[in-house]
């Protein structure tokens, strides 16, 4: 367990007025080896589990556009309107198609009952009676042909308005007023903020050390200074055969705010345990090329020793990998220590 000493330390004003020497009071703690997580870590971009980008299915210029990039939308709030001139058309048309099929089945119904009672009455044939059903067949089947084909264009008709398919953001406006959509064509990209995740590729080789029932990781945000804990981690099952590396997919908690796709993360997959030393963050020195720490001397002093660290941790605190041992004790602010160490020297101390 840490535990803090205070070490005292001289004031400089009092060491130049000849004065008996002030001390002042310096924060420190004693480094102990303690269980941490060992992590693989890797570059990442984040993106929105649910995306997606809303294309013209009918041609048309488009006469209203109401959103642009950064809007919020609503599911079934009219995102833009493509001009419906020719859909109508096609509509109307469609029903002049449907009103003369049902026209041709009345007149062929009527002369298929007419030819089965001359029949009847010995004036025709039979082949006479099986003409006319053959032409009544054919004109039923030409009004189902007109219905669906009047569904059709009134399906077409339905196309000229765009609605929003889900609650969420614009991404990105792919269109702009007065333009002729054309069917397929991309005309917004629409993202729901409220899950997203990081996407990262891993080296083949260092799938044995991370795939497994257990596979956890937590995600740094460095843009929000935030680290959170992975929902859940996805191993796509192929390869990239360029690269030869696998796409893991690390799902982020829902609700976070500001996160947005394309942003840089860094995904830290968690590989198992051992003992390390780590130091609070704010007590390493970083000068040019050195990064090192204050180390008390046992004497009431300190000392700058040159250290090797880590990553930052998500507690604020700093691995280091070597320069320091077990149970010494360094000065939490290092700045402090520093004047301590000087006046010293000055006083020959």
């Amino acid at each position: 367990m840490n535990t803090k000493n205070l070490i005292s330390v001289f004031t400089l004003s009092c060491l130049l007025s000849g004065a008996p020497a002030v001390f002042a009071e310096v924060a420190t703690q004693r480094i102990e080896a303690r269980a941490a997580q060992l992590t693989h870590t890797t570059e990442a971009t984040l993106e929105a589990t649910t995306q997606v980008t809303v294309a013209a299915q009918v041609q048309g210029r488009i006469v209203e556009l109401r959103f642009d990039a950064g809007d919020q939308v609503k599911r079934d709030d009219v995102l833009l309107r493509i001009d419906a001139t020719a859909a109508d058309q096609a509509v109307s048309s469609a029903d002049a198609g449907v009103a003369q099929a049902q026209a041709n089945l009345a007149n062929a119904r009527a002369d298929y009952e007419r030819t089965r009672s001359l029949l009847a009455r010995g004036f025709v044939s039979q082949s006479a009676v099986d003409q006319a059903r053959a032409a009544f067949e054919a004109a039923d089947a030409q009004l189902r042909a007109a219905r669906a084909g009047r569904g059709q264009a009134s399906t077409a008709l339905g196309y000229a308005t765009i609605t929003a398919t889900l609650d969420g953001v614009v991404a990105e406006r792919l269109a702009e007023v007065g333009e002729v959509a054309q069917p397929g064509r991309p005309l917004l990209t629409i993202f729901d903020p409220a899950q997203m995740r990081a996407v990262v590729d891993v080296p083949q080789f260092r799938l044995a050390g991370l795939v497994g029932d257990a596979l956890k990781a937590r995600v740094e945000l460095p843009a929000l200074n935030l680290w959170v804990d992975a929902v859940q981690v996805t191993v796509l099952p192929a390869a990239d055969a360029r690269t030869h590396t696998v796409r893991v997919r690390v799902d982020l908690p829902a609700g976070l705010e500001g996160v947005k796709p394309g942003s840089f993360a860094r995904v830290h997959f968690l590989t198992g345990e051992a003992s390390r030393l780590a130091v609070p963050a704010t007590a390493v020195l970083r000068r040019s090329e050195i990064t090192g720490v204050y180390v008390a001397d046992g004497e009431g002093g300190f000392s700058l020793r040159q250290v090797r660290v880590g990553v930052l941790q998500a507690d604020g605190s700093v691995e280091v990998l070597a320069g320091l041992a077990d149970g010494e004790v360094i000065a939490l602010d290092p700045i402090q220590a520093g004047i301590e160490a000087r006046t010293r020297r000055a006083a020959g101390r």
